[in-house]
């Protein structure tokens, strides 16, 4: 457990805990019964996933390549939401995606949308519990801002965190098994990146193969069954995407990367890039590097899960539910071989940071995410290097 001798001690973990569960509660429950995420006939629109449910509607219906259509896809939505505008939103998923979510739209949408968002959060903590079976870090699960987020929004980061999981939670006795999750992983391709860096470092070719493989197959049937158009549309959706999400300044508030941070500071959109894949390379060398050297598995799971959004530039602050396991496996190396100076402050930030990132950019137009997310990475790997494997 956690020492007393440290100001994090027990007590103050469940109150810290629970404080931040209140100020959620508030702050969630504010924004959901006093905005337009209620419109008048009290549908709850859950923000994202009305696209979802229209996408998935689309699909149903035989029209799944309307999704990619930004003004056939407004359509289909202001079909729920009246009052939706027109420009703000696209669909950029692979057609893989279109798996999970087909069977959305045969139900009532808050019908639909509760058993998603259940569905996904219990595999989610169930891979959460695999990592650390302490029940005092179900509290801190509780109080992650990322989770209240990612259901605020109505999106899929529980799914992606719980197949990304479950993937390293399997990778060293099922590695056929966790070539399965990673393929699946192509139903949100950014979040990806970093996996062939860090099997090939330990020579998983069977893991590497199994999940191209995986990967491949769920596109030829996504494509067979909603028509070959699909997979062009969305190729094509990936420059909007880019336009409209990536290089706008808007939502660069909600994106924890290294090129929003650039760019709400004033960088131009190329020398963003380029600063932004010339410290993903770097990154990307340093998971390799612990993968390949370090006999600290769970501080190579915890590498890889902070590693990617130091990576890919397009990524949201509700992905970030994918720190939350990082954070389970550095708490469990801690509480098994001892904490490292600093370890806990770290862990103390990266745990406030999907919801202080959004207010502090709100405010200041400097985006954290990165700072925060590096010193965690950097931790993770001190912590790799010193302690081979738990006492």
């Amino acid at each position: 457990m956690i020492k007393s001798t440290h100001w994090l001690n027990r007590k103050r973990f469940i109150l810290y805990s629970c404080v931040s569960q209140l100020m959620l509660l508030l702050y969630f429950g504010t924004l959901f019964f006093h905005s337009d995420f209620v419109i008048s006939n009290g549908i709850s629109l859950i923000s994202d996933f009305r696209i979802f449910w229209a996408a998935s509607h689309l699909a149903i219906t035989g029209h799944a390549i309307d999704a990619y259509n930004s003004t056939k896809l407004w359509n289909a939505v202001s079909a729920l939401d009246k009052s939706v505008v027109a420009g703000r939103f696209g669909w950029f998923y692979p057609p893989t995606f279109y798996l999970v979510i087909f069977p959305l739209a045969t139900l009532p949408y808050l019908t639909s949308y509760f058993i998603f968002m259940t569905c996904t959060f219990a595999g989610y903590v169930a891979v959460f519990r695999q990592i650390i079976q302490d029940r005092l870090a179900l509290w801190g699960l509780a109080g992650y801002s990322a989770v209240w987020i990612n259901i605020m929004d109505g999106q899929n980061a529980f799914l992606t965190a719980a197949i990304a999981g479950a993937a390293l939670l399997f990778l060293r006795e099922r590695p056929i098994l966790s070539g399965i999750f990673i393929g699946l992983l192509s139903i949100k391709p950014q979040l990806a990146i970093l996996f062939p860096v860090a099997l090939s470092a330990i020579g998983a070719w069977r893991t590497i193969f199994t999940a191209g493989m995986v990967a491949a197959v769920l596109m030829g049937v996504s494509v067979t069954v909603l028509g070959p158009g699909t997979f062009m549309a969305w190729l094509q959706s990936i420059g909007q995407a880019k336009a409209m999400c990536l290089e706008s300044d808007t939502i660069a508030i909600v994106m924890p990367t290294v090129f929003s941070a650039l760019r709400l500071v004033g960088f131009p959109i190329a020398w963003a890039y380029v600063l932004h894949f010339t410290i993903a390379a770097i990154v990307a060398v340093m998971v390799w590097r612990i993968w390949r050297y370090s006999r600290n598995q769970a501080m190579q799971n915890a590498a890889l899960m902070t590693a990617t959004f130091l990576v890919s530039p397009y990524l949201y602050f509700y992905d970030l539910t994918w720190i939350a396991l990082a954070i389970a496996w550095v708490a469990k190396s801690g509480i098994e071989a001892g904490w490292m100076p600093g370890d806990r402050e770290v862990l103390i930030a990266a745990w406030l940071l999907p919801i202080a990132l959004f207010t502090i950019a709100w405010f200041t137009h400097i985006q954290i995410g990165p700072m925060v997310l590096l010193l965690l990475l950097l931790s993770i790997m001190r912590r790799g290097w010193i302690i081979a494997r738990p006492a």
